[in-house]
């Protein structure tokens, strides 16, 4: 089939389009895409497994410069290293980073924080096609409150923030154009691996379904355990008007009065009830009790094939096949194997590495003070290390 005919059956996996009141361009139809996506991935046991394995290793062992990795680059105290890290985790989850860095008189950098991804959105580009400013906001579901009072998405609370241009002449003219170095707020570097001002797609999203999907069956596991009924057997009985429930060692026995009979009925779902023997008394005159053996559904097996063929594309998207072959004991479970595993890995994540070593070597380079002596601005990557016959990490 043609391609374009394809096309009619697809669509872009983010549509934006311009709010002007907000002056900003939306990150997908309803300006939530990160908030979703995010949501997704958390849902998944294995999205939100693989996600922090491809953070972990993306982060590596932190930049090779240890005093470098300790240096405090912001009025809150966090360090390089720190920040490194919540870099890495956006760069995991949403393919992109976004940094904030304050300047003196001087126009030199004096300040690094970390602005979370999914909080900047892109402004309109000007007659020439230039972005100028990040919009930022705390929450953009408009939940998140402050001072007991919600954070609206309106123009007042919403940051607009020139974009990253070390260049001093354009840095002093900023602070001119502010007013004074006071009521400056600096510039944001946001930065995607699909270029320059692109809302990227998650690293997940190809298995966004996949993702969801594996929610569902989460789900359908806990349900089929926690509110299946799971009784052994019912007792029939003549007389009384109660229900009783017993356990199999007769330790456990409560009484329900006739009108509770359809509230009890919880009282016979799931794992803590399992094997308990229910007794319904009815108002028939019966010469004996009559038991009714019980045999539960189980649905686990019938979405067994749906449940497998989930966890290995998801695995897949993310390119952690080796992990995936060890879970399903496809392959055995040994150091060597687990050292090749990291090395595969390491190999995949070095984009991400390169890519973030760049914007911190850009930024360094206009810092007001030397800090890193050496000028390697390198990640140090995972090693899988066996001391004797115990394997760990570093």
């Amino acid at each position: 089939m043609k391609v374009k005919e394809l096309s009619k059956k697809s669509s872009p996996r983010i549509d934006n389009k311009f709010i002007q009141a907000l002056n900003i361009q939306t990150y997908g139809e309803d300006n939530l895409y990160p908030q979703v996506f995010r949501d997704i991935v958390h849902a998944s046991p294995s999205g939100n497994e693989c996600i922090d394995r491809l953070a972990d290793f993306i982060e590596g062992n932190g930049f090779k410069d240890e005093l470098f990795s300790e240096y405090v680059i912001n009025r809150r105290g966090d360090t390089v290293d720190e920040v490194h890290c919540r870099m890495c985790q956006d760069m995991a989850m949403f393919n992109g980073i976004s940094l904030h860095v304050n300047y003196n008189v001087f126009g030199e950098i004096v300040e690094l924080n970390h602005v979370p991804f999914e909080n900047c959105r892109l402004t309109e580009p000007d007659e020439n096609g230039v972005i100028s400013k990040i919009a930022i906001h705390p929450d953009w579901t408009g939940k998140k409150t402050r001072n007991g009072k919600t954070i609206q998405v309106k123009k007042d609370n919403i940051d607009y923030i020139d974009v990253f241009n070390p260049i001093k002449e354009v840095v002093l003219a900023q602070i001119e154009h502010a007013g004074g170095i006071e009521n400056y707020k600096g510039q944001v570097l946001w930065i995607t691996l699909f270029g320059n001002y692109e809302y990227p797609v998650g690293k997940g999203d190809k298995v966004a379904t996949e993702m969801s999907t594996d929610e569902g069956l989460s789900n359908v596991k806990y349900r089929n355990v926690r509110c299946n009924f799971m009784p052994s057997t019912i007792m029939l009985s003549k007389k009384a008007n109660s229900v009783t429930q017993t356990g199999l060692d007769g330790s456990e026995s409560i009484d329900y009065d006739n009108d509770e009979v359809m509230n009890s009925l919880t009282k016979i779902q799931g794992d803590k009830n399992l094997g308990k023997i229910v007794e319904i008394t009815v108002e028939a005159d019966e010469e004996k009790p009559e038991f009714v053996n019980m045999d539960s559904k189980n649905y686990d097996k019938e979405f067994e094939v749906t449940d497998s063929s989930v966890t290995e594309r998801i695995y897949s998207a993310f390119g952690q096949e080796p992990w995936y072959c060890i879970r399903k004991g496809k392959i055995g479970f040994s150091g060597d194997i687990l050292s090749d595993a990291f090395e595969y890995y390491n190999s995949i994540v070095s984009r991400q590495q390169r890519f973030i070593e760049r914007v911190i070597t850009r930024i360094f380079k206009y810092w007001f003070e030397p800090v890193n002596l050496s000028n390697d601005y390198s990640i140090t990557p995972l090693r899988y290390v066996q001391n004797g016959s115990s394997d760990k990490n570093e």
